[in-house]
């Protein structure tokens, strides 16, 4: 019988793009919940902060990093396929917990397991957030891909920060509102007031945490590069 032997470049693959949709689809289902973010600064007499977002955004980092690694050494065609695949894989998810919300939970006198109550509360809103984060996870990718590449094209090897940073800078605009728009506004969950006050720190927060990023992405280009593509 014949086995197929990887190379160290398809390992690269197929550990980047795991990583990948483990994130995206991660995010998707904890974004049932508000958090606080404890900071707050005085600009011109007026207080901003503490500010609130979705907790659906820790995962995202890491998504905008293995975005910029797959883009840089696969290429968009790459990243636009992958983008796809992980679209139809939230959907599969989307399938597979709102069958779990039909079927009875079997309530057990004492035990910490969740009834049919608490559970459908939890997921039954993460099914809208689900919805709109394919809409706006695949707009988003995909030019986010989209523009990483024509600022390569114009650059070549120099400037990483400026496409990885670029693209994310755009990009997450437009995912940050699809996203609580269809997840939250849409079913009721936020009024549009509060959605106009948590989509632009949502925005903030990613660009912010895109920029702390950088030197990871630097990094990861100097191991990739010289432990696996040599």
């Amino acid at each position: 019988m014949n086995t197929v032997s990887f190379s160290k470049n398809q390992w690269l693959f197929v550990f980047l793009a795991g990583l990948f949709i483990t994130n995206a689809v991660t995010a998707e289902l904890i974004s049932n919940k508000l958090i606080e973010i404890p900071f707050s600064f005085d600009l011109f007499g007026n207080q901003f902060g503490p500010f609130v977002t979705i907790v659906g955004i820790l995962p995202w980092p890491v998504v905008f990093l293995l975005t910029d690694l797959l883009n840089e050494f696969y290429g968009y065609k790459v990243v636009r396929k992958l983008s796809w695949i992980t679209a139809i894989l939230i959907a599969y998810c989307f399938l597979i917990v709102g069958l779990s919300m039909d079927i009875p939970a079997v309530e057990i006198p004492g035990s910490n397991l969740s009834d049919d109550a608490s559970f459908n509360k939890v997921f039954g809103q993460a099914q809208m957030v689900i919805v709109g984060s394919i809409c706006a996870f695949l707009v988003s990718q995909i030019l986010d891909a989209s523009i990483f590449s024509w600022i390569k094209s114009k650059t070549g090897e120099r400037f990483i920060w400026l496409r990885s940073t670029g693209s994310t800078l755009i990009s997450q605009l437009i995912d940050s509102y699809i996203v609580l728009y269809i997840g939250f506004v849409l079913p009721g969950t936020l009024s549009f007031n509060d959605f106009m006050t948590i989509a632009p720190t949502n925005y903030v927060l990613k660009i912010v945490i895109a920029i702390l990023l950088t030197p990871l992405i630097y990094l990861g280009h100097f191991i990739i590069r010289r432990f696996v593509l040599r």
